[in-house]
């Protein structure tokens, strides 16, 4: 099994206000705990830059104008009240969209049966038209898009594990029968959508909330009953992950209580639908996750699932 990892350095260039939860020291952690000897058969790449096109995959030009405009030349913009550009925030966005693609190519092109994209800004809160919760431009929703235009993928299932509901992708696939998009997140919570009875066009998503203080068992419940059970039906032909790590019981943004256990289970239960659905092609792109040693332990079970096959 080939666990293949992307991150550059310019993601620590995307700068937040003091004391903001998005901060470029989450990356930081995460490249610290993946220095460890258990991970030294990961193929590290550096994430290749991607084209300003691939987000009209997923977003109108208007809106890739509009987040362009916001980038300042010196200090920080306010983009909304959760949200900052700083100068070098749009080329950080580009490079995280260059490597959720190139993430993609290599799972279709075999080079590796999984990816995991450590980078920053993340992107399930971007809707079409409106960047929010630290997002602009939402990544596994382009990446959806460029595993369909680039390898004739006919359908691709996003999940999402994040404690925040991905309000974007779901604004994003509501009407796309093609795209399956399934999240565990806490409601009620920041953004405040979420409910079971937001299914989509043709029940195209899913949504298994849970509640403050849910831990493991309900975690792997609705997961199990919700969401592989959506996952067989529709029969992917990609995996992607939108993988936020704040569902963790250290986390200060919410109130679910997994622990890195949690995430590994999880991410075995995907490989087993890749493997079963997809001939292993999964993609995982970071989200959330905000406290540095949750993040990081979380991180690395993950990534030493992925490794495991």
């Amino acid at each position: 099994m080939t666990t293949r990892l992307y991150s550059h350095s310019i993601y620590l260039d995307h700068l937040t206000p003091a004391g903001h939860p998005e901060r470029p020291d989450r990356l930081r952690a995460i490249e610290r705990v993946l220095e460890d000897e258990a991970f030294q058969y990961l193929d590290r790449r550096e994430a290749p830059e991607g084209d300003e096109a691939a987000i009209l995959y997923a977003h109108p030009e208007q809106h890739r104008e509009r987040v362009r405009q916001c980038i300042p030349h010196e200090g920080l913009a306010r983009v909304d009240a959760d949200t900052t550009a700083s100068p070098m925030s749009w080329q950080a966005a580009l490079t995280a969209i260059g490597a959720a693609n190139a993430a993609v190519d290599d799972v279709f092109a075999g080079v590796a049966d999984n990816v995991f994209v450590a980078s920053r800004p993340p992107g399930h809160h971007a809707e079409k038209t409106t960047a929010m919760g630290f997002c602009f431009f939402n990544n596994a929703a382009i990446a959806a898009r460029h595993a369909q235009r680039k390898h004739g993928a006919e359908r691709v299932v996003i999940v999402d594990w994040d404690v925040h509901h991905g309000n974007g992708t779901q604004d994003i696939f509501w009407d796309d029968p093609s795209v399956l998009y399934c999240s565990t997140h806490q409601m009620p919570l920041y953004p405040g959508t979420g409910a079971k009875g937001e299914t989509g066009v043709a029940n195209n998503i899913v949504n298994a909330p849970l509640a403050a203080n849910d831990g493991g068992a309900q975690f792997r419940e609705a997961f199990q009953s919700r969401i592989l059970t959506a996952i067989d039906a529709f029969r992917p032909d990609l995996v992607i992950v939108s993988a936020g790590f704040d569902a963790h019981h250290r986390d200060p943004l919410a109130e679910l209580n997994l622990t890195e256990d949690d995430f590994d289970w999880a991410t075995g239960k995907l490989m087993e639908s890749a493997g079963k659905w997809s001939q292993n092609r999964l993609v995982s792109l970071l989200e959330g996750g905000y406290d540095l040693h949750g993040l990081a332990f979380s991180v690395a079970a993950h990534v030493r699932r992925l490794m495991k096959g």
